[in-house]
């Protein structure tokens, strides 16, 4: 079973009187295990390819499985269940709450999740902790760097133990040498396991992918895979 398969998926949004047709039949599936890029410039469909494997948006025809789920035939509660359990995001902005500590803030989708408090802090200690940030679990964001932050919150991502984690534009708002460090982090996570997906449209990210998945105008461009 794939971790992600989309078949002919296509969303259109309604903008007033004007259709937009954001995907256009898109169809791929992604491995349980695999690290991915999916590529294309602005106004390519890759943020829309995103809300749709993430589980925050749905077709308007086709279909997009997760974990083996059909989206579209889930109600939001569903959706969101499957959300949570399944997937972890990490996003080029941190949004990290500025007045709560770091093991506080990586707390936060254990407490949605009605996890027990003790658990709860015990988790999110291990997760810093796999970020390389244990020393820092008392620190309020802004007395972070950028790079710490961004660990921060991914450890905030796998705190859930996702199967698949989902990051736009993770180095985005990092210097070249952060990024680096972000992007060897995300491959230790996904060597133990993790389904790794990352939209960008950054070609050097996409070079240090073993697997790149192209859009174009809202449609399937191509694919290229590598040996890494």
């Amino acid at each position: 079973m794939s971790a992600v398969a989309l078949e002919g998926a296509v969303r259109d949004y309604a903008m007033g009187e004007t259709v937009v047709h954001a995907l256009g039949g898109v169809s791929f599936s992604i491995e349980p295990g695999e690290r991915v890029a999916i590529m294309g410039p602005s106004g390519s469909g890759k943020s829309t390819c995103m809300n749709l494997i993430g589980c925050l948006d749905r077709p308007s025809s086709g279909r997009v499985l997760v974990d083996g789920v059909d989206t579209a035939a889930l109600g939001e509660v569903e959706l969101a269940a499957l959300r949570n359990r399944t997937i972890g995001f990490v996003f080029q902005q941190f949004h990290l709450l500025p007045r709560l500590d770091l093991v506080k803030n990586v707390e936060l989708p254990l407490i949605y999740a009605r996890v027990a408090p003790g658990e709860r802090r015990r988790r999110a200690l291990e997760a810093l902790e796999r970020v390389g940030l244990s020393e820092r679990v008392r620190h309020l964001p802004n007395e972070l760097s950028g790079g710490q932050r961004q660990r921060a919150a991914i450890a905030r991502a796998l705190v859930t133990r996702p199967s698949i984690l989902l990051a736009d534009e993770p180095t985005g708002a990092l210097d070249s040498a952060t990024g680096r460090s972000v992007l060897e982090l995300f491959e230790e996570i996904n060597r133990a396991g993790t389904t790794l997906i990352v939209v960008t449209h950054d070609p050097g990210i996409g070079a240090s992918f073993p697997r790149v998945i192209r859009l174009k105008d809202g449609r399937l461009e191509g694919e290229a895979c590598s040996n890494l």
